[in-house]
């Protein structure tokens, strides 16, 4: 299949069925081959651009707030654009995957707000991609609806619903199955275009908009070239400027610079920023991972309290309520367990100190990854908000943060532990398993593990096998030999977690194979995802 415009053709690599023929509309490809036309080459030269900076900061120069952009921080008259109404109250947003199901659960759960992902918590293979642009059209239209015969239960939208936000995938990703001359496209504009296209008259008319959460941008110019695409794409589809509205995730240290310039660019679109925690400690483990005496713990030691992490999201409310624009705290992604009690109570307390010190520090707004979360949750922010939307008139004055506050790494009694190392191994090996499987949200351990998290876990295995300094609690070193001895027992464990003929069906050959050529390169990889996108 496949469509011209302006000389370019489109190709379809995927299958398309009646329902696929739905959303890749001849007037649909031909919006993203202009999309392309126009803006690809310059994402490509800001992937360049994200290459060469790795290449300084390896060499010794290290990020701090730009001096080329000084007047932009220190100028006290610019704010944000107007906010919509139904974007002013956000204290609790659910996230998930953009399954049929999944969907119903979370637009109809307590939540503010609902993040339907096209990114971490999705798995890209083509038959999810497309399904989930025609789950998207049918939320919007409010007639999403699903038969579960296996179970007798039938899923559809309660008169109120959370208000839908759509995350796109990120500047590096691509989507194989839609190319142009051999070049796959974008999925960040695969998925921003279809949805937009198919989906922006019929917001304006409900009396909502286009709104969107953007991922890892890493610094103000991939904000400026998304800023370039809503306007070419509101001008295009003859949609009022203005009307797309985003919420940028600071979910990369060198983003983390550039907070208030992130929002300058696109501050005629933008109304907040969002503390993505988890990419985060990802991102700063991937920057710095060649820098002497760059050394973190254990995963679940790095807290929000540590201080980095402090500094990280006290610049960022700071940063928004100056501007008028909402700060949104990290995830919580307990799940709750069916059967522990126990369990329940001690995570559930720890998710309202989580939730209490956001509400402390100024947040407007969180995040939850499960709806039994969202009742707690909403009733801390109430305690503290009342009958107020938000809480930006908390100008933060008391914070200064300098750059090398962003980059105090210490963890104050940060061990590696052998249960740190064989939980990043058994995270990342299940992970990516469920993920080749085309599940990118896997419930592991009472928690909801995405790309993020595994990224962490595998990122770390590899920092810390090469890390001179690096070595369990108990004086072991950690290298190659004693990563392979505790994959080989981790995956006995997985095969009695998950049963021998699951453990023999499934995919984990697979994982196993990409988790060692992720953790035995030396060169690291910046993404899983993009060598694993090679398997669906």
């Amino acid at each position: 299949m496949s469509i011209v415009s302006e000389s370019i053709a489109i190709e379809v690599k995927g299958p398309v069925d009646e329902a696929a023929r739905e959303i890749l509309t001849p007037a649909a490809l031909q919006f993203l081959a202009e999309i392309h036309n126009r803006f690809n080459d310059t994402r490509l030269h800001l992937l360049a651009r994200r290459d060469a900076r790795q290449k300084e900061i390896d060499a010794g120069r290290l990020p701090d707030f730009l001096p080329e952009t000084v007047d932009i921080r220190m100028d006290p008259n610019w704010r944000v654009g107007p906010i919509p109404n139904d974007l002013q109250k956000r204290w609790v947003e659910i996230t998930g995957p953009i399954d049929r199901k999944m969907m119903i659960n979370a637009l109809n759960s307590d939540a503010d707000v609902f993040m339907a992902d096209c990114e971490d918590s999705n798995s890209p293979t083509w038959e999810n991609i497309i399904q989930g642009q025609i789950n998207l059209r049918d939320a919007v239209n409010k007639t999403i609806a699903f038969e579960d015969t296996a179970r007798g239960k039938s899923y559809q939208l309660k008169d109120r619903t959370a208000l839908l936000l759509v995350r796109p995938r990120g500047w590096h990703l691509t989507e194989k199955n839609l190319q142009i001359e051999n070049m796959p496209l974008s999925a960040s504009l695969v998925d921003f275009g279809l949805y937009f296209f198919h989906n922006a008259r019929q917001l304006l008319n409900n009396g909502s908009g286009p709104y969107f959460y953007l991922p890892k941008l890493e610094n103000r110019l991939e904000a400026r070239l998304w800023n370039d695409v809503f306007n070419f794409a509101q001008d295009a589809l003859d949609i009022p400027r203005g009307s797309i509205k985003v919420t940028v995730l600071i979910e990369t240290i060198l983003g983390a610079f550039e907070m208030e310039e992130i929002l300058y660019e696109l501050r005629d679109h933008i109304v907040g920023l969002n503390a993505g925690r988890w990419d985060y400690i990802f991102s700063i483990i991937k920057t710095f991972r060649n820098q002497p005496g760059f050394l973190l713990p254990d995963r679940a030691q790095i807290s929000m309290t540590v201080p980095f992490m402090r500094a990280y999201t006290d610049l960022l409310v700071k940063v928004c309520h100056k501007r008028g624009a909402h700060a949104i705290g990290g995830m919580a992604a307990f799940i709750p367990s069916r059967r522990d009690e126990e369990v329940n109570r001690v995570a559930m307390e720890k998710v309202r100190d989580d939730k209490l010190r956001e509400t402390a520090d100024g947040c407007d707004g969180t995040w939850i990854a499960h709806p039994d979360l969202a009742a707690m949750v909403r009733s801390v922010f109430e305690n503290v908000l009342g009958d107020a939307n938000h809480q930006k008139h908390q100008m933060r004055d008391d914070v200064f943060i300098e750059g090398k506050d962003l980059m105090n790494f210490s963890v104050p009694d940060g061990k590696i532990t052998e249960a740190g190392l064989r939980l990043n191994i058994n995270v990342a090996i299940l992970y990516l398993e469920s993920w080749l499987q085309g599940v990118g949200a896997a419930a592991l351990y009472n928690l909801m593990e995405d790309a993020a998290t595994a990224e962490i876990s595998r990122a770390q295995i590899w920092n810390w096998i090469r890390h001179p300094e690096a070595a369990l609690d108990d004086g072991r070193e950690i290298n190659l030999d004693l990563y392979d001895e505790f994959v080989a027992s981790e995956l006995e464990k997985i095969e009695a977690l998950v049963g021998e003929k699951r453990f023999r069906e499934g995919r984990f050959d697979i994982a196993v194979t990409l988790l060692n050529d992720l953790v035995k390169s030396d060169n690291f990889d910046n993404f899983l995802t993009l060598k694993a996108y090679q398997h669906i």
